[in-house]
């Protein structure tokens, strides 16, 4: 009787980390111990990085809208509020992208938030 080697299960297994560790520097990319503990933590930072991603570009998108409507004499917890009560459902995303390409809309709209306020 012959022992079985596990030879094309293991080889598939080494192939796809090693795959997934392609691009990585040295030994993390060549051998395939130091290429699971490289991708295992790569695959954790890419897991927790696509969270902090939405929470960065919230931020960003809120610090634009504070400029903006700061500039119309405007605070930006006043201006969201007005939102609210006028019945605008636009989110901070798109309202950040209309105070950079188009200020006179995002005028409009400060206007009406103010009016509801």
């Amino acid at each position: 009787m012959s022992r079985a080697k596990r030879g094309f299960k293991a080889r598939r297994r080494h192939n796809r980390v090693l795959k997934l560790a392609k691009g990585y520097r040295g030994s993390h990319s060549r051998l395939f111990r130091s290429a699971v503990e490289a991708v295992e933590r790569a695959l954790c930072y890419a897991y927790r990085d696509r969270k902090a991603r939405k929470r960065s570009f919230r931020r960003l998108w809120i610090v634009r809208i504070n400029a903006a409507v700061r500039m119309h004499g405007l605070s930006y917890s006043r201006f969201i509020d007005g939102l609210r009560k006028a019945g605008i459902e636009l989110d901070r995303r798109v309202l950040a992208e209309l105070a950079i390409s188009d200020p006179a809309a995002f005028g409009d709209v400060v206007k009406a938030a103010q009016a509801a306020a």
